[in-house]
């Protein structure tokens, strides 16, 4: 089954999801299945992204115009194509530099397999960053670093991971480089933000009096 999701910047009129949905219709994309957002790709909540994220199916492949309309960053986009990897869904990729990936071609699949290595190279150099900073801290008399605090792009990567509901939480937080307690401090067990996550989402300061007052 073939799953649809586009995604434009500006609600305001001056952008359109027109083209980018004529095309997946194009494609052969059931109008039902495809999911949209009108919401910048690095800064806001994307419900329809993760609607989608939530739909997709072993066996399923997710359509989208281009790269830039699925991932905030590369970061995002990397992590995002290897969970999808992992749970058995292809990408299929219509357009603009990433025209070449699609999983149900051999030159696709040897596409999608970069995708996994940059995520495996990544891995590996956030483990390697780790244990200098470590080592460097204990040369200083520290027992310890000092975990990575959650930021917009940290907590859009976790909401997104944890929309999947097989992931696990330990996994998650320790692939965003931050402690299971930082992550559930933000993100419900759904991928829902929760409210400190909210307020970073809306770039408002929390304070805790908030939630005791709601």
């Amino acid at each position: 089954m073939l799953i649809g999701y586009i995604r434009v910047s500006k609600s305001d009129g001056s952008q359109t999801l027109a083209p980018q949905r004529d095309a997946l219709l194009a494609a052969g994309i059931d109008p039902s299945r495809i999911y949209e957002d009108l919401a910048s790709g690095r800064h806001d909540a994307r419900p329809g992204l993760t609607a989608c994220l939530k739909a997709l199916q072993p066996g399923n492949t997710l359509v989208i115009w281009k790269l830039d309309r699925l991932g905030r960053d590369l970061r995002h986009l990397v992590l995002t194509a290897e969970a999808l990897r992992e749970r058995g869904v292809g990408l299929k990729v219509l357009t603009g530099a990433g025209a070449q990936i699609d999983t149900t071609s051999a030159n696709g699949r040897l596409a999608f397999g970069i995708f996994a290595a940059f995520a495996e190279f990544e891995r590996e150099l956030i483990a390697e960053r780790t244990q200098a900073g470590l080592a460097a801290a204990r040369a200083r008399g520290r027992l310890g670093g000092r975990p990575r605090k959650m930021d917009r792009a940290t907590l859009s990567m976790a909401m997104t991971a944890m929309s999947d509901r097989g992931a696990i939480a330990a996994d998650v937080a320790r692939r965003l480089g931050i402690t299971t307690t930082t992550l559930y401090a933000y993100v419900n067990g759904d991928g829902s933000p929760k409210a400190p996550g909210q307020a970073l989402l809306d770039g408002i300061p929390f304070r805790k009096e908030q939630t005791q007052a709601a």
